[in-house]
């Protein structure tokens, strides 16, 4: 971390100058703008007293700002090819997230993993194709086309299924996590 840079940018987010933060220091302003650019080190009681003039605390002092990605590309997918399918993981490491996001291609004949029954919900938009949703307990199934949806509680154990002769494309989103 640049402790000069952060002291200098809480300096002015409090629009102070040099000399007035060194007056409520107690600290000279030729130190201060050392420390500012780097040149010299504040002793931990020195940098706590700063800190606190500048209207925080350590532990926000020191707290990095992550930019948190917003927008992502094909180049950050992750592509998991499967015996039946390929999955899209269209948000990289969508884990720590609460919904995951996933594009699952379906082979012709071919079929998801089971989801098996947990708490959260799902939704389901098919890009292309059709599949049909069955319910791993009653093996009941429903028909889902092209442009069309689906929207369920995780309580029910299921699987899609391409019965076509062309491959299935959806985007399937999960919330908790559980791809």
């Amino acid at each position: 971390m640049d402790i000069g840079s952060r002291i200098k940018q809480l300096r002015f987010k409090n629009d102070l100058t040099l000399e007035e933060l060194a007056s409520r220091t107690e600290l000279t302003k030729g130190f201060l703008s050392q420390l500012e650019r780097n040149l010299t080190s504040p002793s931990i009681v020195t940098l706590i007293d700063i800190v606190e003039t500048l209207g925080c605390d350590m532990s926000e002092f020191f707290k990095e700002e992550v930019d948190e990605k917003i927008v992502f590309t094909q180049d950050d997918y992750f592509v998991d090819v499967r015996e039946q399918s390929t999955v899209h993981w269209i948000v990289p490491n969508a884990q720590k997230n609460e919904m995951e996001p996933i594009i699952i291609e379906i082979e012709p004949f071919g079929k998801s993993s089971e989801v098996y029954s947990h708490e959260g919900e799902e939704f389901g938009y098919v890009l292309s194709g059709k599949i049909k949703l069955v319910d791993v307990d009653t093996k009941k199934s429903v028909v889902i086309k092209k442009g069309e949806t689906f929207y369920l509680n995780g309580l029910m154990s299921h699987y899609l299924f391409n019965d076509s002769k062309q491959v299935a494309k959806v985007l399937w989103i999960c919330t908790p996590p559980i791809f």
